[in-house]
């Protein structure tokens, strides 16, 4: 469990039909978000809109990893190739709470 107060930068999409070179730049933009000073996970699920959470202990994280040279660069890649739609959502992160039923405590 992440210390609260944090942020969430929700990432909702849906993708093209032709999506070359999609696979290759998720992979290098998760091992670079990993690197970033603030970044605390991330979490995701694909179907026909996808959603991506990505969880930041500052709006201060969050700015530098939006500003980060090959994110911009996957950034416009995603508006020019890859998403017919996208929103982003940043939210503060006050309680969490699981429930895993393989999890004995």
């Amino acid at each position: 469990m992440k210390r609260t107060p944090y942020y969430a930068v929700i990432f909702t999409s849906t993708q093209r039909q032709a999506i070359q070179g999609y696979s290759e730049m998720s992979i290098k933009m998760n091992t670079l978000a990993e690197q970033m000073p603030g970044y605390l996970g991330m979490d995701s699920a694909k179907g026909a809109v996808g959603i991506t959470v990505s969880y930041w202990e500052s709006l201060e994280a969050i700015k530098h990893w939006k500003q980060q040279a090959d994110h911009r660069l996957a950034q416009k890649r995603g508006r020019e190739d890859w998403y017919s739609w996208y929103n982003v959502k940043i939210c503060k992160v006050e309680h969490e709470y699981e429930f895993n039923s393989t999890k004995r405590t």
